[in-house]
């Protein structure tokens, strides 16, 4: 079975807390959800499974309180509340605003019972619900897997335990650095990978990208609340993925759409996320002041899905070397995709800094919060790149440490910008994307 393992274990933890509340899984369609919810339901002696697309599973919801819902449920599955051990998953919970609301009487009345939801486009009835149950629940984000669960997906469980060591042993390198190709090439989409693994070829994974685009430009009409917002999401579905790196609203994708039309199109889908709006910061110290006025930068929900949108996975398929490829876009996607992953808490956005005066810029690629630090991130193409952007930042901040991702080995080395403040340079392989948490707290301390 293929399932988000990471987010498995976080269940069990959420099983076993003494202060459980109902749990909402939220994420874009097909990052897994479902599945793992269906491979954790092994841990219980009974359970349901409730989908409120369905009509007869949504019309419990329209019985007058959750005493009567709960009774209706255990009639139907013949099943006691009494059961040691219950778990209750409700799917698709973004179909009745009203079984969102009830999750606080769940808690309330019921809390020997196990509550999971999940639902795809909750952040787009949200705030059309009165009383959204804050306090109430507790909320877990899922993205697509990681590389570290693709090569669990892959059977690859040792070379899992070799990126757990800190530092990692060097003559591993080439061996992790080609499954991470795979990877990179792939994506995340756990359908894909399933396929992937299946048929051990990559000549059948262009229809699984197709039907999971197809699903996703479907539920733009969702999102859109008139014609013209309809019409301005399809447009940015078709162009998004040909934008280069920051972009400008009025005018995207070279049509002739304000800027306004298309702000408001791409916050309904980043609130899906499909696309995220990613920010640029102008601090070097916490807290972060997060600069809304300057050009965003935009992220792909998947790697893998970004590059069948682009049509370029055929011609990657036959490289040795990706870090230059798509002039770094790529890497630098996949990198981002990979630290943000590891958040799963709402609202953990990652951001990039930018120091613009008149006729200079500079611009570091990631910023990773670490204690009373602002960690740089730069991810470079091949296995060099200029500093120029990583020492401005360096000259500003209150610490000496600073992470690189380039396609060499592992290392550590000493640094002095060009005003004279030296500092630690961490250099890691594309493939440690994952681990840059545990490596800053090694390199910290």
């Amino acid at each position: 079975m293929i399932f988000k393992r990471k987010i498995y274990q976080q269940l069990l933890d959420w099983k076993n807390s003494g202060r459980r509340k109902p749990l909402v899984l939220r994420g874009a369609r097909q990052v897994g959800k479902s599945t793992v919810v269906r491979e954790f339901a092994r841990e219980y002696n009974a359970f349901i499974e409730l989908n409120l697309e369905r009509k007869q599973d949504l019309s419990l919801f329209e019985l007058d309180d959750v005493k009567t819902i709960l009774e209706a449920i255990l009639v139907r599955e013949n099943i006691s509340i009494n059961e040691e051990s219950l778990l209750l998953f409700i799917d698709e919970i973004q179909e009745s605003p009203k079984a969102i609301q009830l999750l606080r009487f769940f808690y309330e009345d019921f809390p020997s019972l196990h509550v999971i939801c999940a639902g795809s486009l909750l952040e787009h009835v949200v705030k059309d619900i009165s009383s959204f149950p804050v306090g109430r629940i507790q909320q877990l984000v899922l993205h697509p897997f990681d590389f570290e669960e693709f090569l669990w997906a892959r059977g690859k469980e040792n070379i899992v335990g070799l990126l757990e060591e800190i530092p990692i042993k060097e003559h591993y390198h080439e061996i992790i650095q080609s499954l991470f190709h795979e990877y990179v090439v792939i994506g995340g989409m756990p359908e894909v990978i399933k396929t992937f693994v299946e048929t051990n070829t990559y000549t059948e994974l262009g229809a699984v990208y197709q039907e999971i685009w197809q699903t996703y430009k479907d539920d733009v009409e969702k999102y859109g609340r008139n014609n013209t917002e309809k019409k301005v999401l399809r447009h940015i579905m078709e162009t998004a993925a040909h934008e280069k790196d920051r972009i400008t609203m009025a005018g995207f994708g070279n049509s002739s759409y304000k800027g306004r039309e298309v702000g408001e199109a791409l916050l309904s889908l980043d609130k899906s996320r499909l696309i995220q709006l990613v920010y640029p910061t102008i601090s070097t110290q916490p807290p972060q002041d997060i600069d809304f006025t300057r050009k965003p930068r935009l992220q792909f929900l998947d790697t893998g899905l970004l590059n069948n949108v682009l049509g370029i996975q055929a011609q990657m398929i036959g490289l040795n070397d990706l870090s230059d490829f798509y002039r770094g876009r790529i890497m630098q996607h996949v990198v981002f995709q990979q630290l943000q992953s590891q958040f799963t808490s709402i609202g953990s956005n990652l951001h990039f800094w930018v120091r613009e005066k008149v006729n200079t810029s500079s611009e570091v690629d990631l910023i990773y919060p670490h204690e009373q630090y602002l960690i740089p991130v730069e991810v470079k193409s091949g296995a060099q790149g200029r500093l120029r952007s990583l020492h401005q930042f360096m000259d500003r901040t209150n610490h000496s440490y600073a992470v690189r991702l380039l396609s060499n080995k592992l290392s550590v080395e000493k640094v002095t910008t060009p005003e004279g403040k030296p500092y630690t340079l961490l250099n890691m392989p594309y493939y440690l994307a994952t681990r840059i948490p545990q490596y800053v707290k090694w390199l910290v301390k």
